[in-house]
């Protein structure tokens, strides 16, 4: 199955309208989330390689950008977020020094593993808005929330942030995925709170699942969630919760088939936002149907609501 390098956009609770570029293929990642929305990871590793080439990729997302700009539709940010970690395509640079002259800011959601890795750093700067993922601090909490590969060491991964904090000119943010049952624990929370303080970052958000994860895993309850975030606060100047719907804004290209598998490959739609994409393009709900008989969609429920994934992307 061919999977797109350019979806969406889709709203974003932290980019507007953002245009996804997918630079890593599923499932190579050097993480195995409990909590991820694309599954277990198949193929862990830490060496950098080349997934793409990066002319094919630019010229991808230029075509995008066209189609986007004759519908008049707007777009944020060209946001690397793909069905693994990003940091893994050594080419990574090379990407976004070719588009850059698109002229829309550029940002990378990393899980921050291999910030260690001085290359890695070196690309990183050059985005206007960078991601870091600061889940656990505690090489116990670490392991069972994050599931590294095994040759990953979390002083390395905390070292390698703090470097990177250090020099980057960008807009830096963390995100803290909170978790029932593995770091949702006054203690983690404060020691995670007191580790982010020293990247300074421009804000702090605080998420829990929101869409299918790959394990049975639940979010804390409110209570937990507003302890946690009052302990953030106390150390940190802007928190902010991270755990609403991001909406029904998806913008269209005109084909209601070519959006709807563009979108959901990496980013599952809930039903009220397909009916909503579907109405704008006057296209009924056959199209989901025949796309569920077709094997290419998967209706999945979480929380009592539903949702649709693009079939072979999750494990």
């Amino acid at each position: 199955m061919t999977i797109p390098v350019v979806y969406g956009p889709v709203p974003s609770r932290r980019l507007g309208h953002s245009l996804g570029i997918n630079n890593i293929p599923p499932k190579n990642c050097t993480y195995s989330c409990v909590y991820c929305q694309l599954g277990r990871t198949s193929d862990m590793d830490i060496k950098r390689k080349v997934f793409y080439q990066p002319l094919e990729l630019a010229r991808s997302v230029n075509d995008k950008i066209r189609q986007l700009r004759e519908n008049n539709e707007p777009v944020d940010y060209l946001a690397f977020v793909p069905d693994g970690e990003p940091t893994l395509d050594i080419n990574l640079g090379k990407e976004i020094d070719l588009l850059q002259d698109i002229g829309i800011k550029i940002a990378v959601i990393t899980n921050s593993s291999l910030l260690w890795y001085e290359d890695v750093r070196r690309d990183l700067l050059k985005a206007d808005w960078v991601s870091l993922k600061v889940d656990a601090v505690t090489p116990k909490v670490w392991h069972r929330i994050n599931r590294p590969y095994k040759y990953i060491k979390l002083d390395n991964v905390l070292e390698g942030m703090a470097d990177f904090a250090r020099v980057f000119t960008g807009e830096l943010t963390t995100e803290t995925m909170l978790v029932k049952g593995f770091n949702d624990e006054a203690g983690e929370a404060s020691a995670i709170a007191g580790f982010i303080a020293g990247l300074k970052p421009a804000r702090s958000y605080l998420s829990m699942p929101t869409r299918p994860p790959a394990e049975q895993v639940a979010p804390p309850n409110g209570q937990t969630l507003n302890n946690t975030y009052q302990v953030f606060s106390k150390k940190l100047n802007k928190v902010e919760y991270l755990t609403g719907y991001e909406g029904n804004t998806f913008t269209s290209t005109g084909d209601a088939t070519d959006d709807l598998l563009s979108i959901t490959a990496v980013h599952p739609m809930r039903e009220d936002a397909v009916a909503e994409l579907l109405n704008r393009l006057d296209s009924g709900w056959e199209t989901v149907q025949r796309l569920i008989v077709d094997e290419k969609l998967v209706e999945l429920e979480y929380q009592g609501k539903k949702f649709y994934a693009r079939k072979g992307i999750r494990r």
